[in-house]
Formats: structure tokens, C-alpha cells, sequence
């Protein structure tokens, strides 16, 4: 069995994972539960402990999906805008291997999603995948070859922070005009906000649309269109098969994936569309520790 853990800035979930990538038992946690006063790495070591003496089970390894990025050379986190206290410079692997005597992987959770999807997914079997996450921000990933796509230091797939306007808004990352301030579910949000003066999340925006509402249409549609925009330039870059659509609002079949599939499709060159499959990722919350795992598969191999 092999521990597969995923590292959020509000929560940890881990599970014990077979190599077909069967999660066959769980275990969640809050890793702010005293507003980060316990480092993160301290409150997951813990909380594995716990897990793995409950189960009585020997692991031959670990595998952990981590926010922020990660440097997969080292397993160390390096970068987090500052946006989560007593994380950044945390040496995920070292610390993991002390306390549990086994091999560990580490790699950032939007990686690990893309690579999860791939195993035990909806790209299972695909070579080539880009996979965008909408949430409070824009995660990525990027499989070409079958491989992960990892850059230098293991951070390469900041799919969230490339320019989409130039001057455009200010991205928390510094920069102005990313893609992450005009496609996140975050940003829809804030356009909603902007034009209605209400307070709408995500879900109730989806449920006044169904309800014909005009005015959030066409802000949704605008949105739509700027996530299809970025998508388009990925696309001409990656020549994937697939395009994995990842977060909560990806729940919206007919009124986000579909809209948006036939954007793509109709703004990208016509040879790059072909067999392009633009679709809602299927692995949810287990994308994560599914990904950890499989990452620790490949890494002991070429050990």
C-alpha cells in the first residue's frame, strides 16, 4: 500500500492507495484549525500518524499532492505568495522520510491532479492532456508524452498566470492581467458582484441562469468566453488530446462545459481541433491523493 497524501491550505486528505489507483481507506483533517499557530507540515505528520496506526498497516511508500509550489527535486515548498502562514520553506519529503522511514514524492496538487486523471481518470490512456482547475483560483497541469511536464525545479504548469490582457486587473501573484483574475470561479464571482451589487457564490449563480436570469448570462457567457480564450492558446502550444476541466463549478455540464467545448473548438485552428475532447475531469477530491500516488510509482521506479 502506498500513503496518498493531499496537502490543502484549509485541509489534509490522505488514503491508503493500491498501485491500480483503488483509494481503500480515507482520513481528513483541518490544518487551520488554530489559525496556523501548528505548521501545516507538523499538523499533517501528525494526523498520518494517527491514520496509519489506526489501519495497522505497513506502507512501502509515500506520495504527496501539495499546495503552493513545490520543487520536486527536493520536496520542499518555495513559493506560496505569502498567502499561508509557517508553509512556505517546509521540506515536505525530508520531514516525511524522518518521521516515517519510507520513501516519499512530493509535487504541487494542480500536478498531481492532471496526473491522477491520467491514471485512474477521465484522460486514462491519453498522452498528451492540459488540465485546468477554476476555483478561488486557476490550477494547471500539463502531460506530454505521458509524462508530467515539471520545468527545472518541478513548478512549470502555473497555467493561472499567464498574461491573458495586458494592464488588465491586478493579479494577487503581482502581475496584472493573468489569467487566473479573469477565469476563476473568484473572478466570476467578482463580476457578479461589480454589475448586481449582490453577493452570489458560484452555485447560485449557475441556479439564477437556470432560472433566465439575462443579466448573470452574459456575464457567465463573457466569463465563459475568457476561459475559452486561454484555453485556445494552450491548446495551440500543447496539442493535447484532451482538455480536463477541474473545480466544483465544473459541475455544470450544459451550461459551462458545453458552451465552453464548443468555444474552444471554434477558435483553435482547424488541425488542432481535431479529436480535441474538451471535458469535466472526473476524480473530484481523490485527484490529489490518486496523483501523489501515482507520482510515487513513477519516482521509485526510476529510482
Amino acid at each position: 500500500m502506498i500513503l496518498g497524501i493531499d496537502i490543502g491550505g484549509t485541509a489534509v486528505k490522505m488514503g491508503l492507495v493500491d498501485e491500480t489507483g483503488k483509494i481503500h481507506s480515507r482520513h481528513e483533517a483541518s490544518v487551520c484549525y488554530d489559525h496556523y499557530a501548528t505548521p501545516i507540515l507538523t499538523t499533517v505528520i501528525d494526523e498520518a500518524k494517527v491514520f496509519l496506526e489506526s489501519g495497522d498497516v505497513k506502507i512501502e511508500g509515500i506520495g504527496v499532492s501539495a499546495t503552493g509550489q513545490i520543487d520536486t527535486n527536493t520536496g520542499t515548498v518555495i513559493g506560496t505568495n505569502g498567502k499561508i502562514p509557517q508553509y512556505e520553506g517546509s521540506e515536505i519529503k525530508k520531514e516525511m522520510e524522518r518521521a516515517f522511514g519510507v520513501p516519499t514524492f512530493v509535487l504541487n496538487d494542480a500536478n498531481a491532479a492532471v496526473l491522477g486523471e491520467c491514471f485512474a481518470g477521465r484522460a486514462r490512456r491519453k498522452q498528451h492532456v492540459v488540465m485546468i482547475t477554476l476555483g478561488t483560483g486557476v490550477g494547471g497541469g500539463v502531460v506530454v508524452a505521458g509524462k508530467l511536464l515539471g520545468g527545472t525545479l518541478g513548478i512549470a504548469g502555473e497555467l493561472g498566470h499567464f498574461t491573458l490582457y495586458e494592464n488588465g486587473i491586478m493579479c494577487t501573484c503581482g502581475k496584472q492581467g493573468c489569467y487566473e483574475s479573469y477565469a476563476s470561479t473568484t473572478a466570476l464571482v467578482h463580476r457578479v458582484y461589480e454589475k448586481t451589487n449582490i453577493e452570489m457564490n458560484g452555485f447560485t449563480i449557475f441556479e439564477h441562469i437556470k432560472s433566465g436570469d439575462k443579466v448573470l448570462t452574459e456575464i457567465v457567457d463573457q466569463w465563459i468566453a475568457d476561459i475559452a480564450a486561454g484555453i485556445s492558446g494552450l491548446v495551440h502550444i500543447f496539442n493535447p488530446q484532451m482538455v480536463l476541466i477541474g473545480g466544483g463549478i465544473s459541475a455544470q455540464e450544459e451550461l459551462l462545459i458545453a458552451p465552453l467545448r464548443k468555444c474552444v473548438l471554434a477558435t483553435v485552428m482547424p488541425r488542432f481541433a481535431e479529436g480535441l475532447q474538451i471535458e469535466r475531469a472526473s476524480l473530484g477530491n481523490d485527484a490529489g491523493i490518486i496523483g501523489a500516488t501515482k507520482y510515487f510509482i513513477e519516482n521509485i521506479k526510476n529510482d
